[in-house]
């Protein structure tokens, strides 16, 4: 008797990989898979052997020396900054920011100003394997607009200030800003909004209230800069005879919708307060070194349960949105602090850059690893290069080898924004030239 033919299946995209990596708990990489998507998400995957010859797809990538992983999630920054890297470097953070970074801003800042930085922003990051970011920054409804042509995922905190600035006049005027660019996004399928009020030493206690009962009463994210160097705590235990962390906790601000960012000089009183309170910390290891702002206590609040995702912080204080780079340092940061080389191991840190980070933005059920019926955000890292040859485990090749140049594509909801190292979506050419004439007349306004 013989066997009837199988019935060809139909799919959008197919994925033809070397090695997968899925992010899945207690996952080990996966050889010689292939990975089918329609509709922008993960319809199907498995072994070459099994599924070669079961799908037609409109689009085919044979990834033969590649590893396929999860996009990268960029969990905070400030994505417009990148029209000041290198502007003022080598500075204390209050320094930085009081006597450089916020009078240029004052200068310089408008919404032509921020859509050529976010889109500056947003094609480097594409172009080294970051598919979502969480930014900060004013006039988040441009950067939206940016976003949305390019076909990336954002999560944006609506910053939240006491003092006025081009964007808004007063707190409530901020809130006010945040609450309609919810309503405006609610329905997006790659855009989302959260609370931004940016330090406990910037934002007085009514809006936090505010914005503690509002987040609830939305279900949308709080993403705020805490405890990043030990003069913002110093200064908090003057003005308010406390800690910025248990100040939060009594203004009911301490949730999981919480993204703690940079999280630097913690207490182990603090870090089981998190852990009981269900907050994220965001590490933020190379802008902490830069501005000599103290150290996250990763490991440590790992053991203790609490979810620790990455970020670049922005390009002013980096200076580079390299999420390679940066777990890479997060890793070995974590080695030499802790004096043991088996601290934040290759996965852990990769799993930092992906999973954890999606779900510090409350996107883990459908972004961060590769499965079945989440949405495929996907990157391809190509490991023919002399700096990741051999391979032996790929997970440890790309947490202390690989460089973000190798990035070769990139899939967002299924979309290749990223096609043999060349952007699809955008004129790379363009975002530069509109990058060069921004620089050149702030350096004529120096």
């Amino acid at each position: 008797m013989t066997e009837l033919p199988l019935l060809m299946l139909h799919a959008d995209t197919l994925l033809h990989a070397r090695w997968v990596i899925t992010m899945q708990p207690q996952q080990s990489v996966l050889e010689h898979q292939i990975i089918a998507i329609t509709n922008g998400q993960i319809v199907d995957m498995g072994p070459s052997k099994d599924l070669l010859g079961r799908y037609m797809a409109g689009h085919e990538y044979f990834l033969d020396d590649h590893v396929v992983m999860p996009g990268f999630v960029n969990a905070h920054g400030h994505s417009p900054m990148t029209l000041l890297r290198g502007y003022a470097d080598d500075l204390p953070l209050r320094s930085w920011l009081e006597q450089k970074i916020w009078p240029a801003e004052a200068q310089w800042l408008s919404e032509n100003y921020v859509a050529a930085g976010s889109r500056l922003a947003i094609a480097e990051m594409l172009l080294s394997g970051t598919t979502t970011f969480s930014d900060m920054y004013f006039f988040p409804d441009t950067i939206a607009a940016a976003v949305d042509a390019s076909g990336m995922r954002v999560q944006l905190a609506s910053p939240v200030f006491d003092f006025p600035t081009v964007w808004a006049g007063s707190a409530d005027e901020y809130i006010s800003k945040t609450t309609r660019l919810f309503d405006q996004y609610r329905h997006h399928e790659r855009i989302t909004i959260a609370f931004g009020p940016h330090a406990p030493y910037t934002v007085s206690d009514e809006p936090l209230r505010k914005i503690a009962v509002l987040s609830e009463e939305l279900d949308i994210g709080i993403h705020m800069h805490i405890h990043e160097n030990a003069g913002e705590i110093s200064e908090a235990q003057n003005k308010h005879g406390m800690r910025p962390l248990k100040r939060l906790k009594q203004l009911e601000l301490l949730s999981p919708r919480l993204q703690c960012v940079h999280m630097t000089q913690l207490l182990d009183d603090e870090i089981r307060l998190l852990s009981e309170m269900g907050a994220h910390v965001i590490h933020c290891p190379a802008s902490n070194l830069k501005l000599a702002n103290g150290d996250c206590r990763v490991t440590d609040l790992q053991a203790a349960g609490v979810n620790v995702a990455l970020g670049t912080d922005g390009s002013a204080s980096n200076n580079s949105l390299d999420m390679l780079s940066e777990l890479r340092l997060a890793a070995l940061l974590c080695k030499g602090n802790n004096n043991d080389a088996a601290s934040l191991p290759a996965k852990n840190a990769l799993a930092m850059a992906t999973l954890n980070g999606a779900r510090a933005l409350g996107l883990d059920s459908k972004i961060g690893s590769l499965e079945i019926g989440k949405l495929a955000d996907i990157i391809a890292i190509n490991l023919n290069h002399p700096r990741t040859q051999p391979v032996y485990d790929p997970c440890s090749t790309l947490a202390y080898s690989a460089a973000s140049a190798q990035v070769s594509h990139v899939w967002v909801n299924g979309q290749a924004l990223v096609v043999d190292h060349k952007l699809s979506q955008m004129d790379l050419v363009q975002v530069m030239e509109e990058a060069r004439r921004w620089g050149a007349g702030i350096a004529a306004g120096i």
